[in-house]
């Protein structure tokens, strides 16, 4: 199965007849092509498993027999090579409709290396034999076995399949490299050697000059010259061999370092509008498998982790070979290397000195590793210094020692909702084709919370975040400090710090929060705002169909917080963080909004799902995309004016503060990321806004141009002025 068992298995003699080795083997193909069909019909692993081990059971039989009779023969051994071949092929095809179509790369291997003999005639010879190979094509097969049992949780499972994958890919390069070795020469492989260090010396030239920003990616960017080249080049020509080799592999390292920096940049500025953040964005790996998982389905979205993790890896194999393979040949050819390097040299001088530049904005003299070595050097320490001020903000606060008594006290007696609204950004508001729609949506809601009694003001925060990580903007909004990235939202949440929610509760309100997507225990959560009670997907009764990312309709959320909260009776004031999750990307599928009387359990949602633009078909299109995504704010909002409207019949000492909480992805906002969310305070007693006439802030459900727009972190401090004695 790996290819050194068809040099490996010891076969001394040539035997022409069929025997019971063989007869064994053709059982394995009959059980292979039974398993193929079983599979083509969508057998379930009942069936498949016994097969399968019983095909793999013969595997272990016929190497013996074909020994103890002596009737070992090339013939046999390639027969049985090319079944077990077609075997792993069916398992990992039956297993990847589980775990992702990136396991069929078991199944595929063999085949991979055979076309690859086409074109590269080294791949045709005679390796060494490597008994290992063959525990390496055992093991394939039990794995494969063993995952399409369902007997080992899924990440144990994948783990299991990511090892074998790798041993198998060990495997086959370990042949290649062996085929390479004892590989006869020839003007073939002359000229291929040479092909592939050039190969190499433009692949290193374009990590070098290629840009990190997705902006800035032209041909142009490639026409550079690269300063780090041409010191690196230099050097090697300089120096004695063995130094030499030494700093091209060195260098090798740290320039796959940079490709893969370049890369996440890029990747990360597509997502989010900002650089890669080597020391908080690692921690974001589970949650965004999490988030693949649940807007692409489990097989594809391990696809996708399993693709990335290997084109990582990939970089930092393949570009520190093409570094050394880049010195190879410029010492090889040093006649040649020198007087070019010299030429690039003067060339790249004089374009620094002269700010020649290849196009507008491309300078012919590049730097672009020294610089991007430089700047997320500059970014980690600056990282550091956060953390160390922020430690020192959380210990200054103004309002800890606020006395109880004194703490909101103008808001006595009234229910206060932090209502964020997930992904409202400015951008939804005057930025997009459909944006006309929400704004003529938004101004209808702001008239219907007239109608039931509601006053409104509306101006915009600058959110710290940008395309995801609502927990950034939940914690500075509650906070009153500015936090953006993972590791100072990590340290925070180990302090003792004033927030909104654990004010009011300082302050005599049952503090509580309205959390559907989390599905787990989050003691940290709690423990930092001061919750009395956390509501979420574990403890709701909510039994209808997931609608994307949303695990419940904002409509049934609302209905539940009033449900579990504000109709118990007997119970004081409520002040609860509620976050609505019907506008998270993917935005598709959306619900509709019911009669409140049937919501129920939420049953009355199914089939709801299936209605509409699915996300397939949506995102095909950033324009549909773009559509969709305010469709969802639409909903979003009409479910929490429906919400309102309902309480404003019972009562009549409601405030609210609803916000978005950051920008959608560049899929939706553009390449131009944007920070500003709108905000809103709702009161059903006009005096409540009163209190801060003197913010400026607008009036009505939407923000107009000129607007106030204040940093989020400053919310905190601002209200509790008002509201406070």
């Amino acid at each position: 199965m790996t290819p050194g068992e068809e040099h490996g298995g010891g076969v001394r003699a040539v035997h022409h007849r069929w025997g019971a080795a063989n007869a064994i083997t053709g059982i394995r193909a009959v059980l292979t092509v039974v398993l193929a069909v079983l599979v083509a019909q969508g057998a379930t692993a009942t069936t498949v498993v016994p097969v399968a081990a019983v095909a793999l059971l013969t595997d272990a039989l016929d190497g013996r027999v074909a020994r103890r009779t002596g009737t070992a023969s090339r013939f046999g051994a390639r027969f049985d090579m090319e079944t077990d071949a077609a075997l792993l092929l069916v398992l990992s095809s039956y297993v990847a409709r589980d775990l992702g179509l990136w396991v069929l790369a078991i199944g595929l291997a063999r085949y991979v290396f055979l076309a690859a003999k086409l074109p590269l005639v080294w791949l045709r010879g005679q390796a060494p034999p490597r008994p290992w190979c063959k525990v390496v094509a055992a093991l394939q097969g039990i794995v494969l076995v063993v995952a399409a049992s369902g007997l080992l949780p899924e990440p144990v499972t994948t783990a299991a399949l990511l090892v074998a994958l790798a041993l198998l890919t060990e495997s086959f390069a370990h042949e290649a490299w062996d085929l390479w070795r004892v590989r006869r020469p020839h003007v073939t492989q002359v000229w291929v050697t040479r092909l592939t260090g050039v190969l190499a010396l433009l692949a290193v030239w374009a990590v070098l000059v290629a840009p990190d920003e997705i902006g800035d990616l032209s041909p142009a960017a490639f026409a550079r010259i690269p300063v780090e080249g041409l010191v690196l080049v230099g050097l090697v020509l300089l120096l004695p061999s063995r130094p030499a080799s030494w700093l091209a592999t060195g260098a090798g390292a740290v320039v796959g370092v940079v490709a893969l920096l370049k890369l996440l940049d890029i990747g990360i500025s597509v997502a989010f509008a900002r650089r890669f953040d080597p020391l908080g964005d690692p921690v974001y790996v589970g949650a965004g498998v999490s988030f693949l998982r649940d807007a692409l389905g489990t097989a594809n979205a391990y696809t996708v982790t399993v693709v990335a993790v290997v084109a990582m890896l990939a970089i930092l194999v393949l570009v520190p070979y093409a570094v050394r393979r880049a010195a190879g040949l410029a010492r090889e050819h040093r006649p040649v290397a020198v007087p070019v390097l010299l030429v690039l040299a003067l060339a790249w001088g004089a374009g620094a000195v002269t700010g020649v530049r290849v196009v507008p904005g491309e300078p012919l003299a590049a730097a672009t590793a020294v610089d991007l070595a430089s700047t997320h050097v500059t970014e980690v320490r600056e990282r550091l210094r956060e953390r160390a001020a922020l430690a020192q903000a959380i210990a200054d606060d103004d309002y800890a020692d606020v006395p109880a008594d004194q703490l909101l006290s103008a808001l006595r007696g009234k229910d206060v909702l932090l209502v964020f609204v997930e992904s409202y950004g400015r951008v939804a508001l005057d930025g997009l084709p459909t944006s006309g729609q929400l704004r003529d949506s938004v101004d209808a809601y702001s008239q219907r919370l007239d109608a039931a009694g509601y006053s409104t003001r509306s101006a915009f925060l600058t959110s710290p975040t940008f395309g995801a990580m609502s927990w950034l903007a939940h914690s500075t909004m509650q906070s009153g400090l500015w936090i953006d990235n993972q590791g100072t939202y990590d340290l925070l949440l180990g302090h003792d710090r004033l927030t909104l929610s654990s004010a009011f509760g300082k302050a005599g309100w049952r503090s509580v929060g309205m959390i559907p997507a989390d599905t787990e225990p989050w003691p940290e959560g709690q423990r930092f705002y001061r919750w009395q009670a956390l509501h979420d997907l574990t403890n709701m009764d909510y039994r209808g169909p997931r609608f994307g990312y949303g695990r419940m309709p904002d409509q049934f959320a609302l209905e539940q917080f009033q449900r579990l909260e504000l109709d118990r009776p007997g119970r004081g004031p409520v002040m609860a963080e509620i976050d609505l999750e019907s506008s998270h990307n993917p935005w598709v599928p959306l619900p509709r909004m019911v009669d409140p009387a049937e919501l129920g359990d939420g049953s009355v949602f199914d089939g709801m799902e299936d209605e509409g633009p699915q996300r397939d078909e949506t995102w095909r299109s950033a324009d549909l995309v773009r559509a969709a995504y305010v469709r969802s704010l639409q909903y979003s909002l009409d479910a929490l004016t429906t919400f309102l409207e309902q309480r404003a019949q019972q009562d009549d000492d409601l405030v609210v503060i609803t916000l978005g909480d950051h920008w959608p992805v560049t899929t939706v906002s553009g390449t131009t990321p944007g920070h500003a969310v709108p905000v809103s305070v709702i009161a059903s007693d006009p005096t409540v806004l009163d209190q801060i006439k003197s913010w400026g802030w607008q009036d009505g459900l939407r923000p107009h141009d000129g607007a106030p727009e204040w940093r989020m972190d400053g919310f905190r401090d601002r209200f509790l002025a008002a509201f406070s004695g």
